[in-house]
């Protein structure tokens, strides 16, 4: 038996929304995307969403709107995806790294004021695996320093901390909607923000840089195709009026893990902290400390061997070889992000993942490192 990493969660519903779509005559630019980034506004609790074609445009679209570019820098956690650190590439700014909190696994706010400089623009700070811990500290500190702040909220759609919501803690905020996260799309993305002149750059800057009321051959500035259709739209509408089932779901799918897997000291079990509503992307338990790379991944191998689909989150940025060459990073440059990338396993994880196989995981994973530590 096979047991999958990560699976969407597609019920008739959403099937027969993306039919209507297919059914009628608009499939892009049409009734269903003003409808869902109406709704995922409000969903949020901000006053506009602008969906884009994926979490990654987004953030990119984010850089251009606050007119961030050439010679600045941005600052952000090297233990992430690496689509949190090349949207600022991608605006020609320069990504700078501060090292991680060794609990919440996000950027260290204790570090943060160690990496600005007078070219420091921004802080990107990520809810990494929907973790929001810590995104008050972060927003204190750029306050302080009169510093923007974008979120990367891809990862957290659902989360909370002390009872404001993941993507309201930053100037703009990103969502983002592959198959693997809360709600999906297909491919998708979504900027969120209070202020409008934000927004209507964002949609402009879309829809190839076409003006919000202006005519389909007239564009005021360069511009992207990065569009969302309405195929993706009629899915992400019905999606997010489960999301709270969703929640609910991965939650119990975490909570089975936590009970399983508490009890055994070779691991780092992640659990929610007091103050967090933590809707879960992914569960990533870690090798203690005193286990190597080399000894994670033998279970890695091992665990695929035995048909459960697992991974490591994540390999740091710094060390992603263009990231080496071009601006010369190193291991030890960021120890904390480096030693707990080492030690991930990521466990198969999704909605309707049934707790049989959450069983059958636990004990397949505690074999393997009864053979391998």
């Amino acid at each position: 038996m096979q047991v999958y990493l990560s699976r969407p969660d597609i019920s008739e519903e959403e099937i027969e929304a993306v039919s209507a779509v297919l059914r009628g005559p608009n499939l892009s630019l049409g009734p269903k995307l003003a409808e869902f980034e109406e709704a995922f506004a409000k969903y949020i609790g901000l006053k506009r969403a602008v969906g884009v074609n994926s979490g990654t445009s987004g953030l990119f679209l984010c850089m251009l709107a606050l007119g961030i570019g050439q010679g600045d820098e941005v600052i952000t956690t090297p233990f992430t995806f690496i689509a949190s650190a090349t949207p600022i590439m991608m605006a020609g700014a320069r990504p700078v790294f501060v090292d991680i909190d060794p609990v919440s696994l996000n950027i260290d706010a204790a570090k943060l004021e160690s990496g600005i400089t007078d070219r420091t623009k921004a802080i990107l700070p990520v809810e990494v695996f929907g973790n929001p811990a810590g995104m008050d500290k972060v927003l204190e500190i750029a306050q302080k320093h009169n510093l923007m702040v974008v979120e990367d909220s891809c990862e957290a759609l659902g989360s909370a901390l002390n009872g404001k919501k993941a993507g309201t803690f930053g100037r703009m905020s990103v969502f983002g909607f592959y198959p693997n996260k809360q709600i999906t799309t297909g491919e998708g993305g979504m900027i969120l923000t209070d202020e409008d002149d934000l927004a209507d750059m964002c949609v402009s800057l879309r829809n190839q840089g076409r003006a919000r009321n202006g005519g389909w051959l007239s564009h005021e500035r360069l511009g992207y195709n990065f569009r969302l259709s309405d195929i993706n739209c009629a899915l992400g509408i019905v999606q997010l009026s489960r999301v709270e089932q969703f929640k609910a779901k991965r939650r119990q799918v975490a909570k089975w893990y936590q009970e399983m897997l508490a009890d055994d000291e070779r691991l780092i079990v992640p659990a929610e902290p007091d103050d967090c509503d933590i809707s879960w992307f992914v569960f990533v338990v870690r090798l203690a400390e005193r286990f190597t790379r080399q000894q994670r991944d033998s279970i890695l191998e091992a665990m695929r061997g035995q048909k459960i689909q697992v991974s490591n989150y994540f390999t740091p940025v710094h060390l992603q070889p263009f990231m080496v060459e071009q601006f010369g990073y190193k291991r030890g440059d960021f120890p904390v992000a480096e030693s707990v990338s080492e030690r991930t396993i990521a466990l198969p994880f999704y909605n309707n993942l049934p707790q049989d196989e959450v069983a059958i995981v636990c004990k397949t994973l505690k074999e393997i490192l009864d053979k391998n530590l």
